[in-house]
Formats: C-alpha cells, sequence, structure tokens
C-alpha cells in the first residue's frame, strides 16, 4: 500500500503502517545504499499488528478497521482499558459491487458483537466502492 496512499489517499507513505520488505546495506564506492530484498522484513498479521501499531506510534489506537481473522488482535487493542476505541470490522458482502467472501473472517465475525466492534456491510452501508 505505501506506494500508492499519498496518490489514491492522500496519506504519506511514511504514516501507514503494515507489512515490510527486508533492507540490506550494499557497500560501494559512493557510501553505499540501501536495497530492498525479495523477502519480507515484518509480516504484518494477527498479534504483529499490534507490535507494528505500538512501535510506529508509541500508543494504542483510538480507531482499528479490518476485514479478517488476522485483524482480531489489532481491533481487540484499539481503545484499551483507559480509553474508548472503535473496532469496525468490515463485512466482505456485495459481489455486484466488489465481491463476496467471508472465508478467513469467521472468527473475527463470531468475535465482532462480544467485543462491541461496528460491523460493516458494504452492501448495506457502502454508497461507492472504489
Amino acid at each position: 500500500m505505501r506506494p500508492v496512499t499519498e496518490a489514491i489517499y492522500g496519506i504519506p507513505s511514511e504514516r501507514v503502517i503494515g507489512s515490510s520488505n527486508g533492507l540490506r546495506y550494499m557497500p560501494d564506492d559512493h557510501g553505499g545504499s540501501i536495497v530492498y530484498l525479495a523477502e519480507p522484513d515484518v509480516f504484518d498479521d494477527g498479534p504483529v499488528k499490534p507490535v507494528r501499531i505500538w512501535s510506529r506510534v508509541g500508543r494504542r489506537p483510538i480507531l482499528a478497521a479490518g476485514n479478517s481473522n488476522g485483524d482480531i488482535p489489532m481491533l481487540r487493542f484499539a481503545g484499551g482499558p483507559s480509553r474508548p476505541g472503535l473496532g469496525l470490522l468490515v463485512l466482505h458482502d456485495d459481489p455486484e459491487r466488489e465481491f463476496d467472501y467471508t472465508s478467513g473472517a469467521e472468527q473475527a465475525l463470531e468475535q465482532a458483537r462480544g467485543n462491541g466492534w461496528t460491523l460493516v456491510s458494504i452492501n448495506h452501508d457502502w454508497a461507492a466502492v472504489f
């Protein structure tokens, strides 16, 4: 997402938290350079999500949005015991404008109500799909 977030959403790439490619320093006669590796440095999913958020921001998010079981730890981490937070779980249920799936989100859907997350239906709640 980082390469396109500014052009599409107006969000600078350095403000996007997520998976990242590995990097390596390559020495040369001009002071060296940093090259991207064809392997992940961090795969941001599951329990890694709250860790990455904390390492980049230094606090719990007040809003977290997800769409899969891998987002459960992040959604649970939003807000916290001392302040409110908003957890949004996006339900992909619009086969006409996007695609229809819940595979990989079964546990998140089961936990949404008990954790107070807001369930957002693409089919019923979104006026436009990009």
